[in-house]
């Protein structure tokens, strides 16, 4: 027989179906603030931790396990023995504003990339591209110089999403993609809000709204976490607390892999890091495990080259550059170095800044003195990143499968040795998979023979979320936290 509830117990019921009802938001706890939300635009991870497959949409994207799978494009048909690519686009989609995003868009956003003044920055993930032709609204065909099977994997990239011309010159503080989320405000020094876009053309997210709040000190990162006003930090500072996290039932500690190779990146056209016997120094002069153990309480795998263990072309050359101080204070005095002073810049990053102190001391110990710089991550990329202006420096490079930077000879560190630029083009125009993995083992070992950097270790996704919380991604195939299959259980 049917009843109701009266007096305290309907009160009662109407509450926690309320409190039931309001679990469709999350509030998601990041490091660093990005300097924009244009993809496209900019080369700092925490964009695509913000806009990637939740504002912004490629013509594939990456899954949660590192797979390429379609986005915009529902299918694509490769041509030309892997020199022509006929991209298929989903029917009826729309930008946020309400315009159709169609083959145009994505002419529009290929050429923008790869235009002679773009501010790209993968710009290299463009410039195979001969000519993008819009067969119909829906049918996009793009030809190559030469012949690439990787390229729908480098349409993964949050650089390569596609954009509208009316909205892309706004599109750093009002972006506006296909995603199923929109953008809804940004409070700088403080949060970016997203809401849910009811007009999304694929599955609807279980999450209404999202904001992303800016945290960069370890300790308030905690203290966030504890008094729940974070609901999730998926690249949580403060690994050291993990284990009174985890012992807490009300959170669920989620540690995975990224592709982030953390390095001490060296200016290798900045006298004396010119020379490969004072780079060399450097790298034996640091003992890695102590970094891993004193920075990152434990978490982290060991690397030799600008590679993660995880991908199975992966070569272990951490004995090239094992700790040997006193092989260390030879080889600065085969080069003729003494009395050694360099500027040490450490952007926010917990890896960087506890890192960088550690490090410091092991070049100390072997006679390298430094100058630590805390700076900010905007002015590390102008600094730094664009202005080269730099010696030593500390980052976590996030992007996949990202070893062709070193054929770029004005990228940041300064290489571009012609024979590696010579294997990363063997490597665009080779299928075959056992030989694309003797060329990646070659390109392994030559950036490591040459000592362009010092690697140091692979960052480990450190995160940590209310136990209600599904859907998060547990490893990061790419800088992303996608809330698309993200929900609360009860």
């Amino acid at each position: 027989m049917p009843y109701r509830l009266t007096g305290p117990a309907a009160a009662l019921a109407l509450m926690t179906g309320a409190a039931f009802a309001q679990q469709d938001t999350i509030t998601i706890g990041m490091v660093l603030e990005p300097p924009g939300l244009d993809p496209t635009a900019g080369a700092a991870a925490a964009i695509d931790e913000v806009v990637y497959a939740n504002i912004f949409e490629g013509l594939t994207r990456f899954g949660p396990d590192g797979a390429v799978r379609p986005a915009l494009a529902e299918s694509w048909e490769v041509e030309d023995g892997a020199k022509a690519y006929v991209f298929h686009l989903r029917e009826g989609v729309t930008f946020h504003d309400g315009t159709a995003m169609d083959g145009e868009d994505v002419k529009f956003s290929l050429d923008r990339a790869r235009a002679e003044d773009s501010a790209n920055a993968q710009k290299a993930l463009f410039a195979g591209i001969e000519n993008v032709e819009v067969v119909d609204p829906l049918t996009v065909k793009v030809t190559l110089t030469a012949a690439d099977g990787n390229f729908p994997f480098n349409m993964a990239w949050g650089d390569a999403v596609i954009v509208a011309p009316e909205s892309i010159d706004s599109a750093a503080t009002t972006p506006i993609g296909t995603g199923p989320f929109r953008f809804v405000t940004w409070v700088q020094g403080d949060r970016v809000e997203i809401g849910r876009n009811d007009a999304y053309w694929g599955e609807a997210p279980a999450l209404s709204a999202a904001t992303f709040r800016f945290i960069s000190d370890p300790t308030a990162a905690f203290a966030a976490v504890m008094a729940e006003d974070v609901n999730a930090f998926p690249n949580f500072p403060a690994p050291e607390t993990l284990p009174q996290l985890a012992a807490d039932p009300r959170f669920r500690v989620i540690v995975g892999s990224t592709e982030g190779e953390t390095i001490l990146a060296m200016n290798n056209k900045q006298p004396p890091l010119d020379d490969l016997r004072v780079r060399e120094a450097i790298a034996h002069a640091i003992n890695r495990q102590d970094i891993i153990d004193g920075a990152m309480f434990g978490y982290g795998t060991p690397i030799g080259t600008h590679f993660a263990p995880h991908n199975p072309d992966y070569e272990d050359l951490t004995s090239l550059s094992a700790y040997d101080p006193e092989k260390s204070k030879a080889l600065l005095a085969e080069a003729g170095v003494s009395d050694l002073k360099l500027r040490l810049a450490l952007p926010p990053p917990t890896y960087a800044r506890r890192g960088g102190e550690i490090i410091a001391a092991q070049l100390a110990a072997v006679g390298i003195q430094t100058e630590i710089t805390n700076v900010e991550w905007a002015q590390w990329l102008e600094q730094v990143f664009k202005g080269k202006d730099f010696d030593l420096t500390i980052v976590s490079h996030t992007e996949p499968m990202d070893i062709n930077i070193y054929a770029r000879p004005e990228y940041y560190f300064q290489y571009g040795k012609p024979d590696f630029v010579a294997l990363m083009d063997e490597l665009t125009a080779t299928s075959d998979p056992a030989e694309r993995s003797a060329i990646l083992r070659e390109a392994q070992e030559m950036i490591a023979g040459d000592y362009v950097n010092a690697y140091l270790f692979q960052l480990a996704k450190t995160g940590v979320a209310n136990a209600k919380i599904e859907g998060l991604w547990e490893n990061s195939p790419t800088q992303a936290n996608d809330l698309t299959a993200v929900h609360w259980v009860e």
